[in-house]
Formats: structure tokens, sequence, C-alpha cells
């Protein structure tokens, strides 16, 4: 069993990296700018090491939840796999960013950095407070993020848009945290309680009460937004593509996974009712099927990458509040969740990575810019080929698993229909997916005889990312055992 403070190391490193960025940041001229990113990088790759060391050697026997600081802070092996994904998240992000060089600086790399505490403490948050200060962490770092290249003309546009959205939502979902807290001390609970299983235990007794329905749409408002749901979606295309891609591609990743591991934390807690017995849980399943279906049907008009893959980020989370919705208690469905999403990191960060490098030389991120990629980089193009089979679902890569775990539980959870839905929605993805993979292989033009150059830094984050897709889609038994373990601590 660790300590307090034992178990909040990885964030406390985090922000020691951070300041230490920032100092170093200040320093470096001319080709030393690049040590930026490489020290990040590492700094993040010792931490995700430390953090699986803290659970191998402390944790791994009991794995028994823990509320520490005040019951604030819940560690326990869901907090663990989440880390997990931010950390690579922000390790294959500082790669890929070494060698743009608009943003070799210490406040770029600084504010990833403390994006990554705000995840990292939304996914172990037991309390309201802290979670909505690790939201806002998080959050107002990437206002600052997806405006940070002020060279741009999209850049700051897309921030001010991510901005004004996030605020709106924020704001609404701040309003049903605190109908629930008032709901509590109304209805007889602890004075000041603000923990969310304190809360359960209340809410449990006011079963459909309107409070508590109303604090339910409110925050599934926020929630929606986070992990841009349908109809709360409207920002992530704008931002995607205006937003740097080295920030396009934590945003689309780490942003999307905390998103839903507050999503899971406080449904599954049952702050806001039982799930799968209360009214507001039609309005998920009905998220749900609008998500996966406008965010495919609008990814096949794209003519830019970072537009169509932004719809594709908007249909992915649909497939994945299937599994939210078959909540069950043998844990299969938020197990597959956590599977889903440790791919959708994997997968995407790759597909973004790509965009870097080809963005890095063609200077833009339309279609027409990867026609013929195969000729000018035959090891980017098959980057690209691994990541969008694993988005289309299709063996053997990570996606195919992560889609089957997820309809298995659909299916095994009486919702036979939903994870129908969700089938028919993949064959609509593979026609946009295929399409970018015709480009890559069959199109020509001038540049044919112009290889793309990759870095160092980004061949090892391209290699990280498309391995891991390839393991997840051959050998994904242990890593679903590990996840679905995990999601037994809700219970």
């Amino acid at each position: 069993m660790l300590s307090g403070y034992l178990a909040l190391t990885p964030e406390i490193g985090l922000i020691l990296l951070a300041a230490i960025v920032l100092v170093y940041g200040r320093q470096p001229v001319g080709e030393r700018r690049r040590q930026v990113g490489l020290l990040t990088a590492w700094g993040t790759a010792v931490i995700l090491a430390y953090t699986l060391a803290l659970w191998y050697f402390f944790d791994q026997p009991s794995a028994i939840p823990q509320q520490l600081w005040g019951d604030m802070f819940r560690h326990d092996m869901v907090t663990l796999v989440f880390r997990v994904m931010f950390l690579s998240a922000a390790l294959i992000t500082s790669l890929l960013t070494v060698d743009v060089k608009r943003l070799q600086h210490g406040e770029f790399y600084g504010l990833i950095l403390l994006a990554t505490v705000g995840f990292n403490l939304m996914a172990a948050a037991s309390d309201l407070i802290l979670l909505y200060l690790a939201l806002e962490t998080a959050s107002i770092s990437f206002y600052v993020l997806a405006g940070f290249a002020t060279d741009a003309r999209r850049s700051p546009e897309a921030g001010i848009k991510y901005f004004v959205y996030g605020a709106f939502a924020s704001g609404v979902m701040l309003y049903g945290l605190s109908l629930l807290y008032g709901y509590t001390a109304l209805a007889g609970g602890p004075t000041g309680a603000t923990n969310i299983y304190t809360i359960a235990n209340v809410v449990s007794t006011g079963s459909n009460n309107p409070f508590i329905l109303l604090a339910a749409v409110m925050i599934i408002v926020g929630f929606g937004f986070k992990i841009a749901a349908v109809p709360f979606h409207f920002w992530a295309p704008d931002v995607y593509e205006g937003a740097p891609t080295s920030v396009t591609t934590i945003l689309s990743t780490a942003s999307k996974a905390a998103g839903f591991a507050v999503f899971l934390r406080v449904f599954s807690a049952g702050a806001v009712g039982l799930p799968n017995q209360e009214n507001w849980w039609s309005i998920l399943v009905s998220m749900a099927i609008a998500t996966m279906t406008l965010g495919n049907l609008a990814a096949i008009y794209q003519t830019n990458i970072k537009r169509m893959l932004a719809y594709s980020s908007v249909a992915q989370a649909g497939y994945v509040l299937i599994g939210l919705i078959t909540f069950n208690s043998d844990g299969s469905g938020a197990g597959a969740v956590m599977f889903y999403l440790l791919m959708y990191v994997l997968t995407n960060a790759a597909a973004f990575g790509v965009v870097i490098v080809v963005s890095n030389v063609s200077g833009g991120d339309e279609m027409s810019d990867f026609y013929g990629l195969s000729r000018r980089s035959p090891y980017l193009a098959l980057v690209m080929l691994f990541a969008l089979l694993s988005l289309g679902g299709i063996p053997p890569s990570a996606g195919f698993f992560a889609k089957f775990f997820l309809f298995k539980a659909a299916v095994d959870s009486g919702y036979w229909w939903l994870a129908l839905i969700g089938i028919l929605n993949a064959f609509i993805a593979l026609y946009y997916y295929l399409n970018v993979v015709k480009y890559l292989y069959l199109y020509r033009t001038e540049a044919d005889d112009t290889p793309i150059p990759v870095s160092r830094a980004a061949q090892v984050a391209l290699i990280i990312a498309t391995v891991g897709v390839i393991y997840l889609g051959v050998l994904p038994n242990a890593i679903y055992e590990w996840t679905t373990q995990a999601a037994r601590a809700f219970f």
C-alpha cells in the first residue's frame, strides 16, 4: 500500500519536469533548441517507467483501491491504466515535435506536461472539487496550446473557438456538479460532502429525482464536449485543423481518454444514479448512435486530412460510448472501453505523427499532399496504413480486437442492436479510411522522386506507436485482461 505522497510522485515528477523545461527552454539557441523537446521526451519516458515500476513493486499483489488525501484522490488500477495512456501520448507528442521549429519553446512543452498532470488527476479524482480543478488545469493548457502558432492564421482562431466552447461547457457542467452537491445536503447527507462515492450513497435513495436528472444532463454536456460527442462536437473539426498538428495529436488522444476517464468514474460510482436504471441513460444511447453515424458520414466529404481525422475522432467516441452504456459488474464493458482508448491513443498518435512529418515538408495537410507517399517514403506510408487499418478495425491491427471487445460486451449485455449499429458504422468508416490508402499507394505526383526526411526522434515516436498497434492486434489478451482487472476497481 502506498502513502499519499508516494502515490502522487508521477504527478509531482511531471510538475518538476515542467519547471526544468521552462527554465532550460529560455537558454538554448539555434540547433540546441531541439534539446528542449528531447529533455521533455526523456523525462516523460522516465516518469512512465517509474509509474509502471511503482505498480509492479508495490501494488500488483493486491491492487486494492486506496482513498488518499482526504478521499479526494483514488489510487487504483484505473488510475494506473489511464496514467500509462496519458504519459505515452505526451512522450510520443514530444518526440514528434522535436524538429518542428516553431514549437521549439520551453513554454510549449511545459504546457504539454501541465496538461498531462491535469489528465492524470482527472482519472484519479474521487472528489468533485479535484475533478473540476484537474479538468480546468488540462483545459486551460490546451486553450493556449491550440493558439500557440501565432504566425499561422488558423491557430489563434482555433484557440479562441476552443476557449469559448470549452468555457461554456465547463460552466454548464459545474452547475450540474453544484446541483449534486446541493441535493446531497438537502437529502440529509454529510455536510459539505464533495466525495463522489459519498454523494452516490445519498443519490441512490432518490432515484429519478428531477434535480438528479437535471444534474446528469448538465454533466453529460461537459463530458460530451470533452470527448467530442454529438451534439457537442462542433469545435472539433475547426480546432483539429487550426491547432498545430502536435497539439492536435495529444488533444485527440489523451484529452479524449481523460474525458472518458471521468465519465467512467462519475457514472460508475452512481453519483447521478445507478447505470442502466435511470432516465438519462437513454440520452447516452442516443448520443452513441448519433455520434457514430454523423462522425462517419461527415468524414466522407472531407478533403483536409486533419478534418477527416477530426470527424473520425467523433465517430470513435461513439464506439467507446457503447462500452460505457453496456456497463456491467464483471468489468467487461469498462475493460473494453479502456482497451479501446489505449488502442486509440497509439493509433491516432501514429496517424497524426505521419501528418506532422509530411506537413513539415509540404507545408499543408490536404489529402493531395499525401498522394504517392508510398514512393516518397515507404516507411511513412506503412505507418499510416497500419493506423488507418486500426481505425477501421481490420486485422491484424489493434482496432479489430478493440471493436470486437466493445461489441461483444454490448451483445452480452443485451444491446445486440446497438452493436449492430456500431458494426454498420464501422463498414461506412472503411470507405474513407481506404480512400486515404488509395491516395498513398495508387496516386502519383510530380514530387514522387523527392524523398521525405524523417528525423530520428520522429522515427522513434512512430515506431513506438506502430509497434503498440501491431502488438495489441496480434497479442491482445494480456492487455485486455489488465484493463478488465482494472475495471473491476469500479465495483
